[in-house]
């Protein structure tokens, strides 16, 4: 419904922050990542979701279309709520959560408040299928690849597309980025950077 709401931060609560837009007030629920990048009386643009179930209408922001993807890929799990949501993405950034479904590591997910270990679980099963696998004839480093190696270049494109991007979009990223003495966090940190600017 909004893809997203630019006006003057009019409150910070909890979990919580309301913008002015136009004279009107939109209350959009977010992470400690969002809330820590506001300060009341300034503008801001948040990416947003509208979350609608038979009785709730609420609508989400954040900071980066980045976190909203992610948000937007959680809810999907199932067992997996907003407020899991949330918690999940106030505890690790986004690269952090592509990071953690791709190595299966479920105790990074358990550190968010309200997260157990089935749950965890559950997001890594069902997360990891939804990244598929980077077809065997596919580059993503574009001409000098010799720079990434192949298995951490197609690891951190399965990264990226948990976080919605194209492969074109994450062929361009990962060109030229000098792997050799990075961790595949690092990797995925820069090609983010990249598709940001």
């Amino acid at each position: 419904m909004y893809y997203y709401l630019h006006g003057t931060v009019s409150l910070i609560a909890p979990f919580l922050v309301v913008i002015d837009c136009g004279g009107v007030g939109y209350a959009c629920r977010t992470t400690n990542h969002t809330l820590s990048q506001v300060t009341k009386g300034e503008k801001v643009r948040l990416y947003t979701h509208m979350y609608v179930r038979e009785d709730i209408m609420e609508l989400y922001g954040f900071a980066t279309e980045e976190e909203r993807n992610c948000f937007q890929i959680l809810i999907g799990v199932s067992g997996v709520g907003p407020k899991a949501a949330l918690s999940i993405l106030s505890a690790t950034t986004p690269e952090g959560l592509a990071f953690s479904i791709m190595t299966g590591d479920e105790k990074a997910l358990t550190v968010a408040q309200g997260i157990g270990k089935k749950i965890a679980q559950r997001i890594i099963l069902e997360l990891k299928d939804k990244m598929g696998q980077v077809p065997s004839g596919e580059s993503y480093g574009g001409s000098g690849t010799a720079l990434i190696p192949e298995n951490k270049r197609n690891e951190a494109a399965a990264a990226l597309s948990v976080l919605g991007y194209g492969s074109e979009d994450i062929a361009s990223a990962l060109k030229g980025i000098p792997t050799d003495d990075l961790s595949l966090e690092e990797v995925i940190k820069q090609a983010l950077r990249k598709m940001v600017k």
